[in-house]
């Protein structure tokens, strides 16, 4: 094979067309053979092959510079710089290679850790003014494309290329695709682009004052090696654009786009997919019920009774559970506005204040991007949108760049927000219920993860603005509040401390942005140790905020959460115990709190 033999870039400049579509094929399936294996992004990757050879042949990294957004398609280019052995080595191997650009693996050739959208361009953009500054004269490549050009940060990436007037490269690659459809008014002008073969009269890139270059076929090797020859080198901003098929070269990623932009191990003959953990591995027991799935079903139902009722989406909708056949039921009550966060929750607002009743569903990891837009266009103007926060805590993504340990203290530290958090999927569609008809404030949910659990019991329909927190059993001596998903656990912490004769108190707090003082202080006479545990950063986190109510009085706190710190591809379990929050490991240190 080729590819084994493949260290460095420099070992494609001798190879001749023929060969190199020989490296693009063996490229192709070991991109297949990891993402079968491991899981990761599937159709992107595959789209990219053909231009990651032809960009490697042509220009000379690691002198060049090459920025990959999202990094949704940067395995090709891993596999040509030194590491195909991730791709085709056993799952140790490939548990070593990130799914993303990443120069802790790799310095040489991966310029930035990138895991989030809309970003290369201007990431490139620095590149591009240290060059100038220090009169070097390396190519700075930017590769963009899965729909991120509809995220602000890349506008103003290419405002400020535009500005800067000298040498760029950015790679438009254009696969008509986002996550899922695209949407957004600049694809508008790409598909008149395509269907024009770049000569439209309304060309975007040159309104913007970028050199354009159009490609049609940006599967075909010798055809990208003419178009980057021609362009390497250039003294101005110049945009590449080129027209590739997400999913090439593996026939169930091209019917299917959005179903294979990302994935779990599947099986390469057939494409199948048995439902597997995480981490590839056969579950116990298969979930019967999903968040996303109940969500989208609910959000349908009350959407025929309420015409106000909007689901809205960043690029996402698979967070909320709506699929192509749940959107085309939702119509015009489902929006869609690509992948722009920041956009999202202004416009929520917008629809909150014009009378409609928005609930937008975001993962965790991508509601960081969105904090001034929060803070100023939402809370300040105290507009009663909604927002669904999904994925949040240990059992979710974890990535570096996609951990999901940072809503909690984020969403905390904004005043106005009420952020619930529903232990049950009882509580949290009576939570959802409430958070849409009240006129008052906007409120975002943590949607539990993991198991969907439920209850007999009976929950409360209505809950005020103030927080009003519910004591489960009222005990003695501790206290233990646990927080959302972590009140299982809380439960089982309750359990194993009755088995050494103590009886806990066990609270459900409901409101993670603020403290029930009147259930606090009602903890003094009869309690000595109050125990937080939270999914998720304990650091500026809803436990600290108990332990700072208590202050100088004599009740300690044990606060029981994650340590902050970038956590990359971790083992749950292993992070669970590094931090102290397996169930045994709570009682020990509550004991050992207590002095017992």
């Amino acid at each position: 094979m080729y590819i084994e033999k493949i260290k460095s870039p420099a070992d494609l400049k001798g190879l001749d067309i023929e060969a190199l579509n020989i490296v693009a094929d063996e490229t192709r399936r070991a991109v297949l053979n990891r993402v079968s294996k491991h899981g990761g992004h599937v159709g992107p990757n595959l789209g990219f092959v053909e231009a990651t050879v032809a960009l490697h042949y042509v220009f000379n990294a690691p002198v060049d510079k090459f920025v990959f957004d999202v990094s949704h398609q940067c395995y090709p280019h891993k596999v040509l710089t030194g590491r195909a052995a991730g791709f085709l080595g056993d799952v140790d191997d490939m548990n070593a290679i990130s799914g993303y650009s990443s120069p802790s693996e790799c310095p040489e050739y991966d310029n930035f850790e990138v895991g989030h959208t809309s970003t290369s361009v201007s990431l490139a953009t620095g590149l591009q003014k240290a060059r100038d500054v220090k009169g070097t004269h390396e190519n700075i490549i930017a590769v963009i494309g899965d729909g991120s050009l509809s995220g602000g940060e890349a506008f103003e990436g290419l405002d400020e290329a535009s500005e800067l007037g000298t040498g760029i490269i950015i790679v438009v690659n254009d696969n008509e695709m986002s996550i899922a459809e695209n949407h957004g008014g600049i694809y508008k002008n790409l598909r008149a682009l395509r269907e024009s073969n770049g000569a439209c009269e309304h060309n975007w890139f040159k309104a913007w004052g970028f050199e354009y270059t159009y490609l049609e076929e940006g599967n075909d090797i010798a055809k990208l090696i003419d178009v980057f020859r021609s362009v390497k080198d250039t003294d101005r901003p110049t945009v590449v654009h080129i027209h590739t098929e997400k999913g090439h070269g593996y026939a169930p990623a091209v019917q299917n786009k959005e179903a294979w932009h990302w994935g779990l191990p599947f099986n390469l003959d057939d494409g199948s997919r048995p439902v597997r953990n995480a981490d590839g591995s056969m579950p116990d027991v298969v979930p019967a019920e999903d968040y996303a799935v109940l969500f989208s079903d609910w959000m349908l139902r009350e959407m025929k009774l309420d015409p106000t009722l909007i689901a809205v989406t960043a690029g996402t909708p698979a967070a909320g559970g709506f699929t192509a056949a749940k959107r085309k039921e939702a119509g015009s009550q489902h929006i869609d506005m690509g992948i722009a966060e920041e956009q999202a929750v202004a416009m929520i607002s917008g629809m909150a204040k014009g009378g409609l009743h928005p609930v937008w569903t975001v993962y965790s990891t991508f509601i960081q991007r969105t904090y001034d837009q929060i803070a100023q266009d939402l809370c300040i103007n105290a507009n009663p949108a909604v927002i669904n926060v999904v994925g949040g805590g240990v059992r979710s993504m974890n990535d570096i760049t996609h951990i999901c340990l940072f809503d909690i203290p984020m969403l905390c530290s904004i005043p106005g927000l009420v952020y619930l958090a529903p232990t049950t999927c009882e509580e949290y569609f009576a939570m959802l219920r409430w958070a849409i008809k009240q006129e008052k404030t906007p409120v975002a949910l943590r949607v539990p993860t993991g198991e969907v659990v439920h209850t007999t019991e009976q929950v409360d329909a209505e809950y005020a603005c103030e927080p009003q927190y519910k004591v489960a059993h009222r005990g003695s001596k501790v206290a233990v509040v646990a927080a959302g998903s972590f009140y299982q656990k809380g439960e089982s912490v309750v359990g194993l401390l009755a088995e050494k004769g103590i009886d806990a108190t066990l609270i459900n707090p409901r409101y993670l942005n603020d403290v029930d003082a009147a259930t606090l202080d009602a903890l003094k006479p009869d309690h000595q140790l109050v125990v937080t545990l939270e999914d998720g950063c304990k650091d500026g986190g809803f436990g600290e905020r108990i332990a700072a109510y208590y202050g100088t009085s004599d009740m300690k706190v044990l606060v029981c959460g994650v340590k902050k710190g970038l956590y990359d591809r971790f083992d749950v379990e292993q992070l669970l115990s590094d931090n102290r929050l397996l169930d045994a490991q709570i009682v020990e240190d509550a004991l050992a709190a207590l002095g017992e």
